[in-house]
């Protein structure tokens, strides 16, 4: 017996459109497509930012501490911060208890950044057209699912 190419026997567990992943992973993206604009006025990438607002957030860390926060692997972050090094927003220094460590640190430029980057979180908020209630509703949804999702994992 054969099937029609155009009228495929359908599991509706496999459709695209139901499946939560790719709701989070299309939204991820269009979430950057969102960010792009408004951090190439800072001279940041996405993945560049993110590691700022850790640095931001709490300074002096070492690379598997941002590493950690971000949930990344050292490896992959480690370019990324030779790039924001190269261009001035943070320094990176062996620690002298062990040279294995890396601690990363913002200079004046990269703590200057902070305040330009100030407006950003209130344009996602318009370009989502969601309320800041429903947003933070949202945002602690997903958490959650992430929370769950790494527990599954041990």
């Amino acid at each position: 017996m054969t099937t029609d190419r155009n009228t495929p026997d359908l599991c509706e567990d496999l459709l695209l459109d139901n499946q939560a992943c790719f709701a989070l992973h299309s939204t991820s993206l269009m979430m950057t497509k969102v960010y792009k604009p408004l951090l190439q006025a800072l001279g940041l990438t996405y993945p560049q930012y993110l590691a700022m607002m850790v640095l931001w957030e709490k300074d002096g860390l070492t690379v598997g501490e941002i590493s950690t926060r971000l949930l990344t692997d050292p490896g992959s972050l480690t370019p990324l911060l030779k790039r924001l090094e190269a261009e001035g927003v943070l320094s990176r220094t062996r620690s002298r208890e062990d040279e294995r460590v890396v601690i990363v640190e913002l200079t004046e430029q990269g703590r200057a950044l902070r305040q330009k980057a100030e407006t950003i979180p209130q344009c996602i908020l318009g370009a989502s057209g969601f309320s800041l209630e429903r947003l933070q509703n949202l945002q602690a949804e997903l958490q959650a699912l992430r929370s769950h999702l790494q527990d599954s994992l041990i």
